[in-house]
């Protein structure tokens, strides 16, 4: 596998085959339920210093504003595991 990616050189696995990174597919949020528990979850990462991922005035805006915005815009990653 192919640690330096320099000069356009592709990585590949043992095999020879090419690595692509997939996307993350972020599931849709189902319900306002969950949309509530994503923002809290968010602006509590927010409060401990995390960056924004939407462009806006830190100093005026309030963590859990960002966060909605940032649900908003689909800029927050999160998947739904299946209970037991």
């Amino acid at each position: 596998m192919s640690d330096n990616l320099e000069n356009n050189e592709i990585e590949t696995n043992d095999d020879g085959h090419e690595l692509v990174d997939e996307p993350k597919v972020t599931p849709e949020i189902d319900s306002k339920y969950r949309m509530i528990l994503l923002a809290a979850q968010r602006s509590k990462q927010l409060q401990r210093g995390a960056n924004p991922r939407v462009n806006v005035d830190v100093k005026k805006t309030k963590p859990t504003r960002i966060a909605m915005e940032e649900l908003k815009q689909n800029k927050i990653h999160f998947e739904i595991l299946e209970q037991d």
